[in-house]
């Protein structure tokens, strides 16, 4: 059940992210709010910076730290990891040091907190993520990549 309720959590991380990603205008990833605000692709790159800190505990070598490249290469290695991720727990490889609850509450909460930060600097760029009911969302466990 554990690893039923994680896969789809990583699949709803993997949809909301598309929404934010996707489509994204050409101007977007270097938008510039202020205020010591990060820009979407340095956002996007500390998401697979997080997603490889939970690889870690899956005995996935350690990627570090990562300088950020470019928005369509930021968003294939964040697909790439969410799969990663997904593939380990869909072999039940139980994470260590990491506990399941922690990488849920560190890690893929972190990630799921900067879609959100995505979504509203998207809007803030003039370029908003189309409204959509969650709950009717068609998540597929397994499904990353759009």
């Amino acid at each position: 059940m554990e690893s039923k309720f994680l896969r789809h959590y990583i699949a709803t991380v993997a949809y909301r992210a598309a929404k934010a990603i996707e489509d994204a205008p050409e101007n977007y990833p270097e938008f510039e709010l202020g205020a010591g605000v990060r820009q979407p692709i340095e956002i996007l790159n500390h998401m697979g910076n997080v997603l490889a800190y939970a690889l870690q505990s899956y005995g996935y070598e350690a990627e570090g730290v990562t300088e950020t490249g470019s928005w369509e290469g930021e968003a294939e290695r964040f697909y790439q990891s969410l799969e990663k991720l997904d593939e380990a727990v869909d072999k039940g490889m139980v994470p260590a040091p990491l506990t399941i609850e922690q990488i849920i509450q560190g890690p893929l909460s972190d990630v799921m907190t900067h879609i959100g930060q995505l979504y509203t600097l998207r809007r803030m760029a003039g370029f908003p993520v189309s409204k959509e009911s969650f709950i009717k969302a068609d998540i597929q466990t397994g499904k990353i990549k759009p």
